[in-house]
């Protein structure tokens, strides 16, 4: 994420998502009432003569501004769309007052305004910037013949396969068994040098696979090795994943993760929670009166509750008194289970009656 413009008395600021995670950053920087502007994409129907009642009119790129009404980010396609009224734009192509969605497209500024920019949404801007510099992780679980891989991203974790292969088993006798195990271990190697900038890689599986993988890669590929360790899980699959995660592994990491530390937060908060803690709270109320008691060492936010109710307020109340605030993305596990305890709790200093 880049800053082109900004200009603080008038309360706008023109972005420029450059990643996918910029575009998550963006869903939750962006709030109902703003309005965004960008260049964007509308069929526009000829009425200048005769035309056929099948003419859909012709597509047109023109600049346009919305006051948003609606904010959706698609994880799985990855795309981020703002739907509301149209309140700046060609007055000969598009009547001011009616509806639009602007998609969000990458490597195409952005403009925002707001009567206000809060702090929690500078801090997300500057996070968007600060994390483009960081570098990127991905797993790569194997179970016989499919790998699947995961990519650590700042929403969460972006899954690619399953990459299958036609290897047969030992007990059959195939000689070409080998031959197809080398084209197996080249297909997850060729998806893994789709992506740049991977920095780090964790070779993980259920039994000896991974460790023929990764041998594979300190004779065929060096420098992919040297950014390899290899995990031992239980399972394979997004599953296999998730035990990766869980396990803390992404941590030995030298890369900044900010999944794997939300979701061993919520498992820190279910943990005290299964131990029938009085150092816990879970829900609205019951958080928000701990923090105004000044109770509260670790508050952790659920995204999407933070403009739903307001709650940053009591996020600087905490940051204020030197605690920790952690927002969980609603958009992997973790946040699903902190979703299902109120979308926020908190850690205590103390126990409160």
């Amino acid at each position: 994420m880049k800053i082109l413009k900004q200009d603080k008395k008038e309360g706008m600021m023109e972005l420029l998502p450059e990643t996918l995670d910029d575009l998550w950053h963006l869903s939750h920087i962006v709030e109902v009432g703003d309005n965004v502007s960008s260049k964007t994409t509308r069929r526009i129907q000829d009425n200048t003569g005769d035309k056929l009642r099948s003419d859909r009119g012709v597509k047109k790129t023109f600049f346009l501004g919305i006051e948003v009404e609606s904010i959706s980010f698609h994880i799985f396609t990855g795309k981020l769309r703002l739907t509301g009224v149209i309140t700046r734009g060609p007055e000969d192509l598009i009547p001011l007052g009616s509806h639009h969605t602007l998609e969000v497209k990458l490597n195409t500024p952005l403009i925002i305004k707001k009567d206000k920019w809060s702090k929690y949404a500078i801090k997300r801007v500057n996070q968007a910037i600060e994390s483009s510099k960081k570098l990127s992780a991905i797993i790569v679980v194997l179970e016989d013949d499919t790998a699947t891989l995961g990519l650590i991203r700042q929403f969460g974790i972006e899954y690619y396969g399953p990459i299958n292969g036609s290897v047969s088993g030992k007990r059959i006798i195939d000689k070409n068994r080998n031959k197809n195990i080398l084209q197996f271990y080249q297909k997850i190697v060729d998806a893994i040098l789709k992506f740049d900038d991977i920095q780090n890689i964790i070779v993980a599986g259920p039994g000896f696979v991974k460790n023929d993988f990764y041998d594979f890669l300190k004779d065929k590929y060096k420098d992919l090795a040297k950014k390899s360790i290899v995990e031992n899980i239980g399972t394979g699959g997004r599953v296999g994943i998730g035990e990766v995660i869980k396990k803390g592994t992404v941590e030995k990491l030298t890369v900044e993760n900010r999944v794997a530390n939300e979701i061993m937060a919520v498992n820190d908060l279910l943990t005290n929670i299964a131990k029938n803690s009085s150092k816990v709270v879970y829900g609205l109320q019951q958080t928000k009166d701990a923090v105004n008691m000044g109770a509260v060492e670790k508050l952790l936010v659920l995204d999407l509750e933070i403009p739903k109710n307001n709650l940053e307020s009591i996020m600087e109340i905490v940051e204020n008194m030197s605690g920790e605030v952690v927002v969980i993305s609603s958009e992997h596990e973790g946040g699903q289970q902190l979703e299902s305890l109120g979308g926020v709790a908190a850690i205590l200093r103390y126990a409160i009656s």
